[in-house]
């Protein structure tokens, strides 16, 4: 079977996992089974077969297992959204289609992506002005503690940081590879560690560090923590250097425990997550109820979870409903699916993001230029830190942060961001498996 053959019975899954979610939430509302669902399923189906032809006649080499695994993720994420709020559901799937739009305009407009390359420090300066948005008075505003995103009125929200990360990869992978062996013929040993040139170094952490600080103004560590380790996943790929990893984790480490003893947001965040049953902190504003909520939620769910639709969202008898798990389709989402469907369930979602990332990285060792392997591995890693970042928060394995579960989520910036993102995946793993 064809490579475009594999994706397109590889949508099939995604299009029954509609049907079947939206019948299973029909009958846990109203105990009636509605032709509905199939509709759904249909229009689901037709979306990605749009997608499909598309990637079809444009990339025809191109990997054919990423686009049935993003399909696979954004219908469980539709069908959970709309579990949990109908409205949403609908914005939701709104912005699939405009994912998908931009998706294709992105495979259009970069057929030739190594172009990229020339107008690296125009994509930076971009990307750290988008950064600095949420901070402007009028238009950025503030949530949970955090400078989350910018309200244009009366047209839109949307989070630049989300943006922000494609731009700063593109830029790391085209200045890495032009200067990644100069750091390494040119660097010195210190005490047993192996330093890089600052002459050649300097840009990148100056850069960095500019995106750092307004990430820490920002208050939204937890895209701190997703860029940074991109950038650590960058250079060790680009250098081969182990050592470079090690002073880079150190250096975070001692930036960790600054800010988290001098910032009382992250001071608060850190003190949740050692003291999530700490009655004081539960009770306290911006304090532990969100993650010891979740943390009951999953363990509710045992191995096979309590059913779809049965996990207890809002407190009884509310009105206006209470949610006794706040923000369940955006960042508690995954603690509602380990509650409904059990460790099994969850693990299942976790193996998908574990394919795609798999999926990006074989694209990067098959890619036949420099950038377009730096490329491959920024993507996939900021990718699948995201992910980390998330649900390691969710399950108290790092404090809790307030980044989307990629295409699962409720949330239009962060589903028209991943779509550039595997549209630029998708560029790289068609150049790569081309005949030569």
């Amino acid at each position: 079977m064809s490579a475009r053959n594999r994706e397109l019975f590889g949508l099939i899954p995604a299009a029954l996992l509609v049907t079947a979610g939206f019948a299973a939430v029909f009958i846990q509302r109203s105990d009636v089974l509605s032709n509905v669902s199939l509709t759904y399923g249909a229009i689901f189906l037709a979306l990605c077969l749009a997608g499909h032809i598309f990637i079809r006649m444009t990339l025809p080499h191109a990997d054919p297992y990423m686009f049935p695994l993003v399909a696979l993720l954004a219908s469980f994420g539709i069908v959970m959204v709309y579990r949990i709020n109908s409205t949403n559901a609908r914005e939701q799937a709104q912005w699939f289609v405009l994912g998908l739009v931009l998706f294709a305009v992105t495979i259009i407009a970069f057929r030739d992506y190594r172009k990229l390359e020339r107008y690296r420090y125009t994509i930076v300066a971009v990307s750290l002005g988008l950064l600095l948005l949420p901070r402007l008075p009028g238009i950025g505003y503030q949530a949970n503690g955090a400078y989350l995103g910018v309200r244009i009125p009366g047209l839109f929200v949307f989070q630049p940081t989300e943006f922000s990360k494609i731009g700063l990869v593109i830029f790391l992978a085209s200045y890495l590879r032009d200067t990644r062996q100069v750091m390494v013929i040119g660097a010195r040993r210190i005490l047993g560690i192996t330093l890089p040139p600052l002459k050649y170094f300097g840009p990148v952490v100056v850069i960095w560090g500019f995106a750092m600080v307004v990430l820490v103004l920002l208050h939204d560590i937890g895209s701190s923590l997703m860029f940074y380790g991109a950038l650590l996943s960058i250079l060790y790929v680009a250098t081969g250097r182990l050592s470079f990893v090690v002073v880079g984790l150190i250096a975070f480490a001692a930036g960790a425990w600054y800010l988290g003893t001098h910032i009382p947001h992250i001071d608060s965040r850190v003190q949740a997550w050692l003291h999530p049953f700490n009655n004081t902190l539960y009770h306290e504003v911006g304090g532990s109820f969100q993650l010891a909520n979740s943390l009951f939620a999953q363990a509710a769910g045992g191995l096979f979870g309590q059913g779809f639709g049965e996990a207890a969202l809002t407190f009884p008898g509310s009105h206006p409903p209470a949610y006794l798990l706040p923000a369940p389709q955006t960042d508690m989402i995954y603690a509602v699916i380990t509650d409904e469907l059990g460790l099994f369930g969850a693990t299942a979602v976790l193996i998908t993001y574990l394919l795609f990332v798999a999926r990006g990285l074989k694209t990067a060792v098959l890619a036949r230029d420099s950038f377009s392997t730096l490329l491959a591995t920024g993507l996939s890693s900021v990718f699948a830190l995201q992910v980390f970042v998330i649900v390691g928060g969710v399950t108290r394995v790092i404090p809790l942060t307030g980044v989307t579960l990629p295409f699962i989520s409720y949330g239009g910036s962060s589903i028209v961001a991943n779509f550039v993102l595997l549209a630029l995946l998708l560029l790289v793993s068609d150049r790569a498996r081309r005949p030569a």
